[in-house]
């Protein structure tokens, strides 16, 4: 008897060519980020608007105790922009992380039933969650262009190239991590541990002057590689420096740091491919 994977077609899992297939099988794709949206809105009253209220809600509440209890929207200008610029690429990359975990044990019937490139599941997550992130983000273009937003293109570049930090680095780690909670669930609430502290520790809700000015300058610097802190000063840098007089200080070369960002986030989304295949002969089994 022939053990050759190929006979009629079929194809082992884990012998695929991975996230190429995913996009070689785009219809299927696209089938599958429409069900993703379908499901998350069904039977809700306010459907696309949660896109709006949730960031909204987490924005004001941020707001008020940094911004007018603590003072730094007297301190900083323009500080709702800053702070509302920066939300939304942490929010961004926290629900593609989060979905991308689960995403594998969560469509696990569908995964026992057929084959089809695993990786899909957690790139569509990555995609449902930039869906959800435009509209907070032309939100943030229309309040800005209010309070006088004059970007120059290599800012606008540098939130473009923010996405495709966050959209990378998303899709590795919700890779490499949903493949792992197929065997250790409780990997879930690690990530959802992770997610709560990507927001303190990157400049969100604080101006990434306070780190420097509090600690030694080699720690400074390992902050500033967090691929996640830079996609949120590139942020800052096209979406909130533009408002302002220009007098606050950016990062230290903001680009070359961009530059490094990108390939961390290449890095682990091949380490994230690399498990993911390791383990995913074991996924129909394990669900």
């Amino acid at each position: 008897m022939t053990t050759d994977a190929s006979v009629g077609g079929f194809v082992r899992p884990g012998d695929s060519a991975g996230l190429i297939d995913v996009f070689r099988r785009r219809y299927l794709l696209s089938l599958l980020i429409r069900k993703e949206v379908q499901v998350r809105y069904r039977g809700s009253v306010l459907g696309w608007l949660w896109s709006y209220v949730k960031p909204t809600a987490q924005f004001i509440v941020f707001f008020l105790a940094l911004g007018v209890f603590l003072r730094l929207n007297a301190s900083m200008d323009v500080y709702p922009i800053y702070l509302f610029s920066g939300l939304i690429a942490v929010n961004f990359f926290t629900e593609a992380f989060s979905n991308g975990t689960k995403s594998i044990v969560d469509n696990g019937p569908l995964i026992k039933k057929i084959y089809l490139p695993r990786e899909m599941f957690p790139v569509a997550s990555t995609i449902v969650a930039f869906i959800n992130f435009l509209p907070q983000l032309l939100v943030t273009v229309v309040v800005a262009l209010f309070v006088g937003w004059h970007p120059e293109p290599l800012q606008l570049l540098g939130v473009l190239i923010g996405i495709l930090i966050i959209a990378v680095l998303a899709t590795g780690l919700g890779m490499l991590f949903g493949a792992i909670n197929v065997s250790f669930r409780d990997s879930q609430n690690f990530v959802e541990l992770i997610a709560l502290v990507v927001t303190w520790a990157s400049p969100v809700l604080y101006p990434w002057t306070t780190v420097r000015d509090a600690f030694p300058d080699w720690l400074v610097q390992v902050y500033l590689m967090n691929p996640v802190t830079v996609a949120v000063e590139l942020f800052h840098a096209g979406l909130w420096f533009p408002t302002t007089p220009g007098t606050f200080e950016l990062p230290p070369d903001l680009y070359l740091r961009a530059g490094v960002g990108v390939l961390i986030a290449v890095a682990v989304l091949l380490l994230g491919q690399l498990v993911f295949r390791r383990l995913e002969g074991r996924f129909a089994q394990d669900l």
